[in-house]
């Protein structure tokens, strides 16, 4: 099993949602986490405080925005300074435009959401190797049922999960004689902030009287998947 203890965990958009889930885990297990925001989404005393709550090693975060090459090294750069290595990188930070009609579909908005939602998980494993050295040696990014299912509004974030999912097949080739193992994990609908900002406050109460009780899960489900794919009994 692979020993987490003191070792560095990246998880963008770590503070709230399926990111802070994972990022208590890998804390519990004795990670040293590093969790990035984007302005305005954080409560920073509040995040530390679910920390300590379950006896974990308290978290450097960090506002950096995702797609955004500057904010990216200042963090690694900072990161670097106390670390010889990243361990994992979790690529969670999303944002993608909603669209209620197909005149809604805009190019500039097609790439944004990518830019958000994809890209970042390329972004951060090239530069972590260039700020020490090696590939972070597992990368895991999140993504949902969008790419094989309809949800309303939902097609640019569908979009821009079907483009993180084809690049984790082929990032999982092109980096497996780098001890870099890359995989994504794909979950079915949560209730997260991003989640009522897709759909709506509503459409949970909706979606739950249309629905099986086992259709939803919580941050919590996901955030033990990603710590099994580091706990190193999946490596082969």
């Amino acid at each position: 099993m692979n020993d987490l203890r003191g070792k560095a965990v990246l998880v963008t958009g770590g503070t709230a949602g399926i990111g802070l889930a994972t990022a208590l885990r890998f804390a519990e297990a004795g990670a040293a986490c590093t969790l990035t925001y984007r302005s305005g989404t954080a409560d920073e005393d509040e995040v530390r405080a679910r920390f300590a709550a379950r006896g974990a090693p308290p978290p450097l975060i960090v506002q950096a925005d995702a797609s955004r090459d500057d904010d990216t090294d200042a963090l690694l750069a900072e990161m670097r300074a106390r670390h010889d290595a990243v361990e994992v990188f979790v690529s969670n930070a999303s944002g993608a435009l909603v669209t209620n009609r197909f005149e809604d579909y805009d190019r500039r908005g097609l790439m944004k959401s990518i830019r958000v939602s994809a890209w970042p998980m390329v972004a951060y494993t090239r530069k972590i190797r260039e700020a020490f050295g090696r590939y972070p040696r597992y990368v895991i990014g999140m993504s949902s049922t969008g790419p094989d299912h309809f949800s309303v509004g939902y097609d640019f974030v569908a979009a821009s999960k079907s483009v993180m999912e084809t690049l984790c097949r082929y990032m999982s080739y092109r980096l497996f004689d780098q001890d870099c193992r890359v995989n994504v994990i794909r979950s079915r609908s949560i209730r997260t902030e991003a989640f009522e900002s897709t759909f709506g406050k509503d459409f949970y109460d909706f979606a739950r009287r249309l629905s099986r009780e086992e259709h939803f899960l919580v941050p919590d489900d996901v955030a033990k998947v990603a710590l099994a794919l580091a706990s190193g009994s999946m490596d082969a």
